[in-house]
């Protein structure tokens, strides 16, 4: 079989609910990759790569390593009561709605919460007028993954650049590259825009882990 049918072959190769997904050959890392933005998420049983690119958004990599399957998110809290008029405890659900959606994907597709190992990335200092959003993010990623009694396995978070984030959720492997210059104004950009979306949407309902 010819190596462009197996690529495609590969690329089918999608969970249901995740076909929206920018997924392409990554000829450098020599593997499939999800691309996710802002508010995105993607899980996957398969030999693939998870990228995205992070300011002050924070992203989880979760898996479940003796299931062998895993997944990754893109998440900003909404601003609090001095931003959108949303105050923390209703920020809190947006980020609750980020991890549990990732994590009830996982668990629906064989994994096991006991078996979870977590990594967490992000909230830099990025965003102009918004100096402590990023700190936001952090406290709330590191303190859901210790309410839920889940196994933080590092975190790499903080500081004044982006991040471009590769994860292999089946070996669990996290490649991180700090932005000093590149495409600095295009995360910028996106995180503002996904802010704006953010204040006009509705605080979703609650969900419970299973």
């Amino acid at each position: 079989m010819a190596f462009g049918s197996t690529k495609e072959l590969k690329m089918e190769k999608c969970l249901p609910g995740f076909s929206q997904i920018n997924r392409y050959w990554d000829k450098y890392n020599d593997i499939i990759s999800a691309k996710i933005l802002p508010g995105e998420f993607y899980v996957t049983k398969e030999n693939e790569a998870i990228v995205t690119v992070l300011g002050s958004c924070i992203s989880a990599c979760i898996r479940d390593p003796q299931r062998g399957i895993g997944g990754m998110n893109h998440f900003m809290l909404p601003a609090d009561n001095g931003g959108s008029g949303k105050d923390i405890s209703e920020s809190a659900r947006y980020g609750n709605f980020a991890m549990e959606m990732l994590i009830n994907e996982i668990l629906k597709n064989g994994g096991e919460k006991n078996n979870l190992e977590v990594k967490i990335f992000g909230g830099g200092k990025i965003l102009r007028n918004m100096t402590d959003v990023g700190e936001r993010n952090i406290e709330f990623a590191i303190s859901y993954v210790k309410t839920e009694g889940l196994n933080l396995l590092t975190s790499d978070v903080g500081s004044a650049h982006p991040r471009k984030v590769y994860y292999f959720p089946e070996s669990g492997r996290v490649r991180v590259k700090k932005l000093r210059t590149l495409h600095n104004e295009t995360v910028i950009e996106r995180e503002t825009d996904y802010m704006k979306d953010l204040v006009k949407k509705p605080v979703e309902g609650d969900i419970e882990l299973f």
